[in-house]
């Protein structure tokens, strides 16, 4: 290869050279879409990944009634249909004969197909397994004509490339997978209830997901337990195809003698183990300090002493048969169940999220997030057209048996001539073309008539012909409704999908409870603590009030920019000079004793400086503005998040930062905005011409600014007198008098003009 062409790639058939780059992203596209398309995205047709597909055809295929060997059903799915690992596969295998995977498992297990808890399954040389019933769903009508054949990947074997799901499966056991670009992560669900859903969109195209939701109000998990997220949550996370749902565990309190009791977990999230629970129990009794980090913090010490007083035992009770069965015995009867239990809630995996991902391959080959409706109706669409090619084989399988019970009924009127006709011929060829020529038969009718063995052809009898005949036309008929007339044809399907909800359907096991998620304010003990911001964003909280802010030490090049009396179990707001805000707990503060630590451990503010750390009533009013002379009005309960990476609130223009708030006391008339720029000049407007913005943005302009100009401070005023705190003036005070206000204020009808307050800011807002 040239020297001078290191970037080109030559091909070794001698084709011309082709640039590298453009080599490497075709092969790793081809790469991406066959992980898409061939590996980790279900259907929505059959809900399947085509590993799953391809065992359930082969165990089908296999024709064995009973339990046989895994490996024997591993072997064929290789060697056939599927030239991959066998540990993958077998793994697939297992997956789908779990019952605390699967909502209604495909397979039926015997041996040991692995636990809750995380064990692993027995090799496939010991395991057995067979299809359940719910597989009959998938296969039924494989062989009448529903779906489209391709040969496998040496061309020596035919594979289905979807099964003719019954029902929507994706839906009913869910699905996980992360290809390259995609992933997905899809709930399972009610039998009952999906069918019944399926048939409402099938009945109404126009259907929202607020309808289908009355009837599918959520997932249904194998393992039970409860789901606490709120309806609007819920209908938010199906509409836009993500979201997150809150589960929580199931329990409850066993009284025992003397007054005793305990608590007994029945039921967990899906995914939770009771391992997991243990070891997240056992890491609160005996914390370990955080990465980075020599001592544990305060908060664990908390949890910690908290725990230790609560708890005396905790033990796993259930076993592979039975029931789940976690204890929590408690330190003393008198305490509370349901304290001990919101602690636990809040600080295990008692109470989890599932993080919805409705991502799939649609009737169009392409990977989508989908909203509930339009699965339902994908499905509904493949469904219809399973049955309308079901029926046309249907069709033709009557046709085709009609034409010959015809033939039979004539052979029957005219069988003795028939008899010497092919008596009289040398061969069946003969015999068939004479039978067309004399009797009229077609093709098919004269090949069955000279296939008859003597004896059968003897035996006609023509009552019995006569009644398939009419059977046959009538189901002919019928057929041929179905499919000339749509309505005809989707009240079959809803018929067909009511009656399998019957036959293969159960009650709902996961309970819906609508509830606030636990918060960490059941498990603080309320003390009054002091918070401590540095300039450079370092945080601590010292205990109790009236703290001497000479006392305090910084570190080198450090001092104090603000303080904050608060409460352990207050939730603190934090604003970022970018225009972020969050939310912190005052009981994860670091100690007050040494330094403290960076804002930005607790919060993700990136290179952004702290404005301001406050608390406050939520319906408490604010002006909010930045140093690029944007502001508008919203309340302190606007800025709450939930996520330690906040959310953007105020759009900051580069080169600017957010200003300190100005809060609104209620009840105020004739108030005044005051807009103070960096060079000494001051505007003063009514406050009800700003807007009022409760999702945040950029805000109206409040101070048209010069170039190098910005916007030093806001401030609110009555009318009556302006204290313009952080200016110097010559005179000591910087308070504008009622007489100065009123000068200005009688200038006012010159709309737009500012007025020059002959003082210049000493840094307010840096």
């Amino acid at each position: 290869m040239d020297d001078r062409t290191p970037d080109l790639f030559i091909h070794e058939n001698g084709d011309d050279a082709a640039p590298i780059e453009r080599h490497a992203s075709q092969a790793y596209l081809g790469y991406a879409v066959s992980t898409v398309k061939a590996r980790a995205l279900p259907d929505v047709a059959d809900g399947l990944k085509p590993v799953q597909r391809r065992i359930l055809f082969a165990m089908g295929q296999a024709g064995t009634t009973g339990f046989a060997k895994c490996a024997r059903y591993v072997g064929e799915v290789l060697g056939k249909y599927h030239p991959h690992g066998d540990a993958s596969t077998y793994e697939a295998m297992v997956h789908l004969a779990q019952p605390f995977s699967m909502r209604y498992p495909l397979i039926d297990g015997q041996g040991n197909f692995g636990s809750r808890d995380g064990d692993s399954a027995a090799a496939y040389r010991y395991t057995e397994a067979k299809l359940s019933r719910h597989a009959e769903l998938m296969l039924a009508e494989i062989d009448e004509g529903t779906v489209d054949w391709i040969k496998n990947y040496d061309g020596k074997f035919d594979e289905p490339q979807l099964l003719p799901a019954r029902l929507p499966f994706g839906l009913l056991n869910g699905s996980f997978g992360i290809p390259v670009g995609f992933s997905t992560r899809i709930a399972s669900h009610n039998l009952k209830e999906v069918a019944a859903a399926a048939a409402h969109v099938i009945k109404h195209p126009r259907a929202v997901v607020k309808d289908v939701l009355a009837i599918m109000p959520g997932p249904d998990f194998p393992g039970g337990g409860q789901i606490i997220s709120a309806l609007d949550e819920i209908r938010i996370a199906y509409e836009t195809g993500r979201g997150s749902i809150a589960m929580r565990a199931r329990w409850q309190v066993e009284q025992l003698a003397r007054g005793q009791w305990r608590i007994v977990v029945t039921e967990l999230p899906h995914g939770v183990s009771c391992r997991q629970v243990l070891e997240e129990i056992e890491a609160l009794v005996n914390p370990r300090p955080s990465t980075g980090k020599k001592e544990v913090s305060q908060e664990q010490r908390r949890l910690k002493q908290f725990m230790l007083e609560q708890i005396e035992a905790v033990r796993d009770e259930s076993d592979r048969k039975s029931k789940l069965r976690l204890v929590i015995e408690p330190r003393s009867s008198r305490q509370s169940a349901e304290e001990t239990m919101k602690t636990l809630l809040v600080h295990t995996s008692l109470e989890s999220r599932f993080a919805l991902n409705l991502t799939w391959l649609g009737l169009d080959g392409l990977p989508e997030t989908k909203d509930l409706v339009t699965i339902l109706k994908e499905w509904g669409e493949f469904r219809q057209k399973t049955v309308r090619r079901r029926t046309q084989f249907r069709l033709k399988r009557c046709t085709e048996r009609l034409e010959i019970v015809m033939g039979r009924l004539l052979a029957f009127v005219k069988i003795d001539e028939i008899i010497k006709l092919i008596r009289s011929c040398d061969d069946q060829s003969e015999a068939k073309i004479k039978l067309k020529e004399k009797f009229k038969f077609s093709e098919r009718q004269a090949e069955d008539i000279v296939n008859l063995r003597l004896g059968q052809l003897t035996r006609l009898d023509g009552v019995k012909l006569n009644e398939e005949r009419k059977a046959l036309e009538v189901e002919k008929t019928g057929l041929k409704e179905i499919l000339d007339d749509e309505k005809v044809l989707k009240k079959l399907v809803i018929k067909e999908l009511e009656a399998d909800a019957k036959t293969y359907g159960d009650e709902r096991r996961t309970l819906l409870k609508a509830d606030e998620r636990s918060s960490i304010e059941h498990t603080v003990v309320e003390e009054p603590i002091t918070v401590i911001l540095s300039k450079k964003g370092w945080v601590r909280g010292r205990n109790g009030h009236g703290v001497d802010m000479a006392s305090v030490n910084f570190k080198d090049g450090d001092a104090r920019y603000l303080e904050l009396e608060c409460k352990t179990t207050d939730t603190l707001t934090v604003l970022a000079a970018g225009g972020k805000c969050f939310s912190v707990d005052a009981a994860v503060l670091p100690s007050g004793r040494g330094d403290g630590a960076p804002m930005n451990t607790l919060i993700n503010s990136g290179q952004n400086d702290i404005v301001w750390v406050g608390l406050g009533s939520a319906e408490t009013r604010m002006l909010l503005a930045n140093s690029a002379g944007n502001g508008f009005l919203c309340k302190l309960g606007d800025l709450a998040t939930k996520t330690k990476q906040g959310k953007d609130f105020m759009s900051v223009p580069d080169g600017s930062r957010v200003l300190v708030p100005t809060f609104l006391e209620e009840g105020e008339s004739n108030t005044f905005v005051a807009a103070l720029s960096s060079d000494a000049r001051l505007l003063l407007f009514p406050l009800d011409e700003l807007p009022v913005r409760p999702n945040g943005g950029v805000g109206v302009q409040l101070l048209a600014l010069p170039d190098k100009v910005s916007l030093a401070g806001v401030a609110v005023t009555d009318g009556s007198s302006l204290t313009v705190s952080g200016f110097k003036r010559s005179r000591k005070t910087a308070e504008l008098n009622k007489k100065d206000l009123a000068e200005y204020l009688g200038k006012r009808a010159q709309r737009g003009r500012v007025c020059d307050v002959g003082f210049r800011p000493d840094g307010l807002g840096d």
